[in-house]
């Protein structure tokens, strides 16, 4: 049941990020930081207050100049005059983005069970009535975004962008290394005094497309269970990886329906769930033009959609 009180303030909040001003506490720090060592002309806007403009651009899906525009009206409290639409452009771009930014970890949760699995994102906005009408074949393909979602907070712990040639099951272990990785030792306070965990892996789900003797090793070697639906043609061979003949006899000669609910197969639509949220709030597609450029994009989306579900 839905705490309809609390999902109210949680999207009254999502509004207040945006136009939130914590960015100012530590400007002057941030700057200094920046500036060390720096060559040539110093930077004049940290990188917090780039970030919340990359926000605002893209959650209100607004081109460079009307950001612009929002920028100035809004920004009568900083303390330099609003950058201009070509350098917010320039410096989104080079943001160094963290879609883990400030996680919190419970003490007794350090393993978890991660979904993978991909989605398209247009690359441009032409609509299917132009395609129809005038046949114009879209000549530029698509983006597939790859993601490893939790399954508990349906957070995004790792993403990778690739274009539609590459087959998901070749992402399988990047995506794997991004969560552990970035599952970095933190400090918890317990009754005992503070102590160090890691987070790890219990599980990776995935569907048929990871289907593949390289991906059951290596998941084998990391001590992670499978919960990679195999294909219907599978059968038991000595040239296999053993863990996967294990999964085999398991999903065909046994009972499907039991093995789904042992490695809790049905939560890998925690996935689809985030790839729906994603393109609802932001669009099926992205506004930039180079391939870096439409990674950046989506890196940016996906930690504002990480923000928006801690809240």
């Amino acid at each position: 049941m839905i705490d309809w009180p609390s999902y109210n303030r949680s999207l009254v909040r999502r509004g207040e990020i945006l136009f939130s001003y914590d960015f100012l506490d530590g400007w002057d720090c941030e700057l200094d930081r920046m500036n060390e060592g720096k060559i040539g002309k110093p930077f004049t806007f940290p990188d917090s207050f780039i970030l919340v403009i990359g926000y605002i651009r893209y959650s209100l899906q607004l081109p460079y100049r009307q950001t612009e525009g929002i920028i100035k009206a809004t920004g009568k409290r900083l303390p330099e005059k609003p950058p201009s639409y070509g350098h917010i452009c320039k410096r989104i771009n080079k943001l160094n983005i963290d879609i883990q930014r400030k996680k919190t970890v419970d003490y007794n949760e350090d393993y978890i069970i991660v979904s993978i699995d991909s989605t398209g994102i247009k690359v441009t906005n032409r609509g299917q009535w132009m395609d129809k009408k005038w046949k114009i074949q879209n000549r530029k393909g698509y983006l597939k975004i790859h993601v490893a979602v939790d399954i508990k907070t349906k957070e995004i712990l790792a993403l990778d962008v690739t274009d539609e040639k590459v087959h998901d099951g070749k992402v399988l272990k990047k995506l794997v290394n991004q969560v552990l990785d970035c599952s970095t030792t933190t400090t918890t306070t317990t009754t005992r005094g503070s102590s160090k965990m890691v987070i790890k892996i219990k599980s990776a789900l995935g569907d048929g497309a990871y289907d593949s003797n390289a991906n059951f090793q290596y998941l084998q070697e990391k001590g992670i269970t499978p919960g990679i639906k195999v294909r219907k043609n599978s059968v038991v061979s000595l040239e296999n990886n053993r863990l996967r003949n294990k999964e085999v006899i398991q999903q065909t000669k046994v009972d499907l329906l039991k093995w789904k609910k042992k490695r809790k197969y049905g939560h890998r639509w925690m996935a689809e769930t985030a790839f729906s949220t994603i393109k609802r709030i932001f669009g099926e597609y992205v506004s930039a033009t180079k391939f870096d450029n439409m990674v950046k994009e989506m890196m940016i989306k996906v930690s504002l959609y990480n923000l928006f579900r801690r809240l």
